[in-house]
């Protein structure tokens, strides 16, 4: 999985940055939400907590998905600005990681 850095915007109102992107994934199913965060968090250098992936955007008929994604400057912006149900979607993401691993122990 390759992901490209089409847009980053910087919003000092929301106290955070916005980024577009493009995921591909030639060969492969369409990414999960957890890869693309992980893969988001090594790409730009930030902290995992800070890092909310609002959508991704399969293409129909390619191995390419459009997603956008906010980075914000403090967990109290995070928690204040963003839906529940954004912050559910990326929470669950990392509730199930953690019990794939206590399965396999």
């Amino acid at each position: 999985m390759e992901i490209d850095i089409l847009n980053k915007k910087e919003n000092k109102v929301l106290d955070r940055t916005e980024v577009k992107f493009d995921c591909i994934y030639s060969g492969e199913a369409t990414p999960k939400l957890l890869d693309v965060k992980s893969k988001l968090v090594a790409l730009l250098d930030s902290n995992r907590d800070l890092i909310v992936v609002d959508s991704l955007q399969p293409h129909y008929g390619q191995t390419k998905a459009s997603g956008y994604a906010k980075i914000y400057g403090s967990i109290e912006s995070l928690e204040n600005i963003e839906t529940e149900h954004v912050l559910a979607k990326n929470k669950e993401a990392e509730v199930v990681e953690n019990d794939e691993s206590e399965e396999s122990e």
